[in-house]
């Protein structure tokens, strides 16, 4: 879109100025640009940040020439103060009172206790100083506590993180929402290496004038000639803040391993009383194998007695019958049955005497197992009570089948007297046949 307008022509937001040429004619010469507008809200946070700079930096020279404890009459602290109000004051939203129209920085900076937990002590400090009245100066006397305290740069921190809740106190293009205020936040870590001795509970901070002295920060022939002690100052700060949050790395590594030795410590008296614990047991447990061991050799020796006692007792009955059959064979047909079934009895006796024997070296072959497993696992003392208390059921039947055996051994004594009777009886009527046969044999 073009205009004519009086030797001029207006493209867009360029003039173009009409110049004659050499045959008389008009050519259009350069463009005559104008000057684009800046932001002013940018330029203001520019301007805050530039001076929060100068008396950050001035402030840590200062102190490091003049001395590190600093006290409230100090000008450059002072003037680092009044930069801090005009920074934090910056952007913020006009709150609408009863009375009248609010503005203070005290409601961000009472935001800091509900986002940073240790900063509830400086809070009711502030709430509890005497003489203070106004929300502006409980702030000034926070941004003072906080400074002696070398947290400021912290509490900040955690502020400008929360930009949704910083909205309720700033506009969209404060210097608290912008990038500028986490490089102020940046700054102020610097601060730490000084100290400040404040009295803030004496001084009227309610009725005082935040005005920044430039001429302070206005740089003359001697700053220019100081340029490399400053920078000398700013190594050995750096320095000093790297050393100090190394300090800080190592007291965290210190106290953790000091945790750990102390959870070391607890679990090793634990250790130490269940290892007592578990030798109380096994001293125990080898007690109660000493003793079964002892009742288990009683037990053996007396069955070896009774197997020993019916042997003779099996000896004598097979005595008996091999006199007892004598001459007996062709007359008592009975007699020679009863005394099979005695002999099978007796075998069946001999066979579970046979059994008892197998079932005795069987129980020595496990006993031998058992003290051979007992000296090689002691943790296996359980398993072998176990098959102790097995050997001693075993040894109960063999007495309860020996008893059985003796039981039989009398019914034998029984009817082998019997049978005694009968011889006896048979004889009798024997003797009588033959007198009663010679008696007819004479009368004949």
């Amino acid at each position: 879109m073009t205009f004519q307008v009086w030797g001029w022509r207006r493209e867009a937001s360029q003039l173009w100025a009409w110049v004659p040429d050499a045959e008389g004619g008009r050519r259009a010469a350069m463009p005559r640009r104008t000057p684009a507008t800046k932001d002013p809200t940018a330029v203001e946070r520019a301007n805050l940040l530039n001076m929060a700079k100068l008396s950050i930096k001035g402030l840590i020279e200062s102190a490091l020439s003049f001395g590190r404890t600093l006290d409230s009459d100090y000008p450059p602290l002072q003037q680092f103060f009044v930069v801090m109000e005009h920074c934090l004051k910056h952007g913020l939203k006009v709150r609408k009172s009863f009375l009248s129209y609010n503005k203070t920085i005290w409601g961000p900076l009472e935001l800091v206790e509900k986002l940073y937990p240790e900063a509830e002590e400086i809070g009711a400090s502030v709430r509890d100083l005497p003489g203070l009245k106004t929300p502006l100066g409980r702030a000034r006397a926070w941004l003072r506590l906080a400074l002696m305290q070398k947290k400021m740069a912290d509490y900040l921190r955690c502020l400008i993180i929360q930009r949704d809740l910083l909205s309720e106190f700033y506009e969209y293009h404060a210097l608290m929402m912008e990038e500028e205020g986490a490089v102020i936040v940046g700054l102020l870590v610097g601060l730490n290496v000084i100290d400040a001795n404040l009295c803030v509970k004496g001084e009227d901070l309610d009725s005082q004038v935040g005005v920044i002295d430039f001429s302070m920060y206005l740089k003359n022939e001697e700053d220019i000639g100081n340029k490399e002690r400053n920078v000398q100052i700013a190594a050995i700060l750096d320095q000093k803040n790297y050393v100090e949050e190394l300090n800080r790395q190592l007291n965290s590594t210190v106290s953790s391993l000091h945790s750990r030795v102390d959870s070391l410590e607890k679990s090793n008296t634990k250790l130490i009383e269940e290892l007592a614990i578990a030798k109380n047991n096994i001293i125990k447990l080898q007690e109660e194998n000493h003793q079964l061991r002892s009742e288990n050799k009683l037990i053996l020796m007396k069955t070896q007695q009774h197997l020993e006692v019916t042997k003779v007792d099996v000896e004598t009955e097979l005595q008996t019958y091999k006199h007892s059959r004598q001459g007996l064979d062709e007359m008592y047909n009975e007699a020679r049955r009863q005394l099979r079934d005695e002999s099978q009895l007796r075998q069946d006796v001999e066979n579970e005497l046979a059994v008892q024997v197998s079932m005795k070296h069987e129980i020595e072959l496990a006993m031998k197992l058992l003290e051979k497993d007992i000296h090689e696992k002691q943790d296996t003392l359980i398993g072998l009570r176990q098959q102790l208390e097995e050997v001693k059921a075993i040894n109960i039947e063999m007495y309860q089948k020996l008893q059985g055996s003796e039981a039989d051994l009398k019914e034998k004594n029984e009817i082998t007297a019997r049978l005694e009777e009968k011889t006896n009886k048979i004889t009798a009527a024997m003797r009588q046949l033959e007198q009663s046969s010679s008696l007819s044999f004479t009368q004949s």
